[in-house]
């Protein structure tokens, strides 16, 4: 008897999941840029997850740090070592809700801003995002900016170079995310 009530159980979940509709992507961008006197520093990682769903409006988005793409090599090294610690924290994460509401049936334009919580090494901070999403057929686009300030993620810079590192760094998101059900 308990097997067939956890067989109808297993079918009917099956059949609530195959039925949800997620936009989902893992090869979103993710850029920053820190223009200082002396030096400008720009990366992109090319390999961002990310899942939006359009029913609850939760917007999750996931990055491996080590995959920054910098066109100085030693640049790289020293990010995913001595600074983001990569070993030790080799993600960040963003959870958040779209705080308007959307009707994702409808193609077009949203300003929108996603109210939620971003860790970066190791630190977990609210955050608000202001960005567009675009709707197309079974495509959503987004694109938003924000600033990461390295001290409220206890991002150390050594005195050597402090002056050629920005105190904030401006990152951007563009998210190509398509229907999966």
């Amino acid at each position: 008897m308990k097997k067939i009530q956890l067989m109808l159980l297993l079918c009917l979940f099956s059949s609530i999941v195959t039925h949800a509709q997620y936009y989902m992507t893992q090869k979103g961008e993710t850029s920053f840029f820190s223009e200082t006197p002396m030096e400008n520093i720009s990366a992109i990682n090319s390999m961002v997850g990310a899942v939006i769903n359009p029913i609850t409006n939760d917007v999750v988005v996931k990055m491996n740090i080590a995959q920054f793409k910098f066109q100085n090599k030693l640049m790289e090294e020293h990010f995913n070592e001595n600074y983001m610690e990569t070993e030790k924290f080799p993600t960040a994460t963003f959870k958040g809700k779209i705080f308007e509401k959307i009707d994702f049936s409808k193609d077009g334009t949203y300003d929108i801003s996603i109210k939620g919580i971003v860790t970066i090494h190791g630190v977990s901070k609210d955050k608000t995002v202001i960005g567009k999403l675009s709707i197309a057929k079974e495509q959503v686009m987004f694109t938003g900016n924000f600033d990461v300030k390295l001290v409220d993620y206890n991002i150390e810079v050594p005195t050597l170079v402090f002056a050629k590192i920005a105190e904030s760094i401006a990152v951007k998101n563009k998210l190509v995310l398509t229907i999966k059900k």
